[in-house]
């Protein structure tokens, strides 16, 4: 696929989209500039479909690999080749979490601009392309709010023209996304189109090809998912009917994932992958699978692990014991280091040979055969040992390298498997009249099929590993119904991560680490799993009051905090 055609216009549009309306009629009489007949809110839209979930490689190397992808613990740092050890993104650093603050705030302006340009009287009005910007606009928020907790948001579509907005609670912020999907629903109805030519989203949609009940119900999946988050939650006063009513009403289905296409071919600096970070960078940036991923996959059989990892690639290494005089607590620590190591390649089943000669260890492994995967957050003072050849790098379909042909697992934006493994959850828990075990199952199916699994392999995976069958107790089984949610989740960190923190699996990511000789706290109290990013370091000047009054409600800005859901 190529996108290309579909951004080029949004770039020259977006140049001026802040300031688009006092421009427009300039634009529809310069004949060098966009005509009356060719201008459609769809050239925008498009903008606001792609940037939130492909932003460009600033962005995708700050925000998405350096903190969610590996606090979701499915990518780790620190092999001895590495820049980094695998504490970068649990220790505060003020350049990198500021990317991930920058790329969604930055991204207000044009959604307030789409709302007002298809709102009646707007630019572009149009209700049910508004109601399409409804949608994009909750699902933003969705995951503005679970990466940051409270943040700008009634005020921000204010008339008064705020340039100060106050911070929402999660609570209000999630009542308001369910009342705009609402709202959005009930404007599409039974419509299956924006309009006729250029009022038809077509294929600037990028997502659905402008098919309005698809987007109705990935509005009503968003809602079903937004409203099991908030259960249980403190002062929830609206879960429950909003559960009710999604269960009630059409959920994606099977084949309906909402997905995005990787374009091999646009520019890195506008259109990101994993690849441009990979093959730009060298071995430095490069990662490595974590350990729970791994495990789950390859202890339970599952047709993904070749389809998400490559087996490590081996080979002979020498592990040298430093001196005492060099390093005392090198020197003192790497029997119990070599030790965890050679434990955890036992615990992986891996082919291996281990010659310890006192002050060395020569490890061979056989070449591309062992699926291995590196804990998270191992401290640096591992990292000599932490060889690049012991553990699973990504596959091609993650690091697929731009204009060299071959193939790229699609970018995530809702899964039709959420919607399975939500009523599975929501029937564990007694709501609904769904079966869970075969909505669990329907969820794996779906979730397996984005990866190009054959059904033929799938079905032989849920008819035979224990992991596919809920028939434990209800804790149980939920934790099952979980694991596959995060799994699914490989390569989409922000709702990975978010998982962990609503769920608590995988429970050994979500106890964080206490053994400070072989993991790294970071600046996180006690080791704890990271629970939100901190807000850009801007805000403490820019808007000092609201951001003072958000941390008075909300706890400390720090990445130890709890949010609202997650308490």
């Amino acid at each position: 696929m190529n996108i290309l055609h579909k951004t080029t216009l949004v770039g020259l549009m977006t140049l001026t989209l802040g300031a688009c309306t006092s421009n427009f009629e300039e634009m529809n009489t310069n004949p060098n500039l966009i005509g009356e007949d060719d201008a459609s809110a769809k050239y925008f839209l498009t903008e606001l479909m792609i940037r939130p979930y492909i932003p460009a490689r600033y962005a995708y190397w700050r925000a998405n690999l350096i903190h969610t992808d590996r606090y979701a613990g499915h990518f780790t740092f620190g092999q001895n080749g590495s820049w980094w050890s695998d504490e970068l993104g649990y220790s505060y650093d003020v350049a990198y979490t500021d990317a991930a603050w920058d790329h969604f705030s930055g991204l207000l302006g044009t959604v307030k601009q789409l709302l007002e340009f298809t709102a009646p009287d707007g630019a572009f009005e149009n209700e049910l392309t508004h109601a399409v910007v409804l949608i994009l606009k909750s699902h933003y928020f969705q995951l503005y709010t679970d990466t940051f907790g409270m943040i700008p948001y009634s005020e921000v579509f204010s008339d008064k023209n705020i340039s100060l907005p106050k911070f929402d609670s999660q609570k209000d912020i999630y009542k308001g996304i369910i009342a705009d999907l609402d709202a959005a629903m009930a404007a599409i109805g039974d419509n299956t189109s924006t309009g006729d030519a250029l009022e038809d989203l077509g294929d600037n949609d990028v997502i659905y090809d402008g098919d309005l009940q698809k987007w109705k119900r990935f509005a009503n999946t968003l809602k079903l998912k937004v409203a099991m988050r908030a259960l249980g939650a403190e002062g929830d006063d609206f879960s429950q009917v909003a559960i009710n009513e999604a269960l009630a009403a059409p959920l994606l289905t099977e084949g309906e994932s909402a997905l995005i296409e990787k374009d091999l071919e646009i520019s890195q600096w506008d259109y990101s992958t994993y690849a441009d970070v990979w093959h730009n960078f060298g071995v430095g940036s490069d990662w490595v699978l974590g350990r729970e991923l791994i495990d789950y996959l390859r202890d339970n059989n599952d047709p993904r692990l070749e389809q998400y990892a490559k087996p490590a690639e081996g080979g002979t290494f020498t592990l040298t014991r430093p001196t005492e005089s060099e390093d005392g607590e090198g020197y003192a620590l790497f029997p119990k280091r070599t030790n965890f190591l050679k434990g955890l390649f036992d615990q992986s089943g891996a082919e291996y040979t281990w010659d310890d000669q006192g002050d060395a260890i020569v490890v061979t492994m056989p070449e591309n055969t062992n699926f291995i995967g590196q804990p998270v957050r191992l401290s640096g003072e591992m990292s000599s040992l932490l060889q690049f050849g012991f553990f699973s790098k990504p596959s091609n379909l993650v690091i697929q390298q731009k204009n060299q042909g071959g193939s790229a697992t699609p970018e995530t934006v809702l899964l039709s498997a959420e919607s399975y493994f939500l009523q599975a959850e929501a029937a564990l828990k007694g709501i609904g009249a769904g079966n869970a075990q075969d909505l669990y199952q329907m969820g794996i199916k779906e979730a397996m099929r984005v990866w190009a699994v054959d059904d033929a392999a799938i079905d032989a995976f849920l008819a035979a590993e224990p992991i596919a069958q809920l028939d434990g107790t209800v804790d149980e089984n939920l934790e099952k119904v979980a694991i596959q949610r995060w799994i699914a989740h490989y390569t989409d960190g922000y709702e990975a991560w978010a998982i962990v923190r609503d769920t608590g699996y995988p429970a050994s990511l979500a106890a964080g680490v206490s053994d400070y000789e072989l993991y790294g706290p970071g600046t996180i109290t006690a080791g704890g799993y990271p629970q939100r990013l901190r807000y850009g370091s801007s805000l403490q000047a820019s808007n000092p009051d609201n951001y003072g009054k958000a941390i008075d409600v909300q706890g400390p800005d720090m990445q130890g905090t709890k949010l609202w859901w997650a308490k």
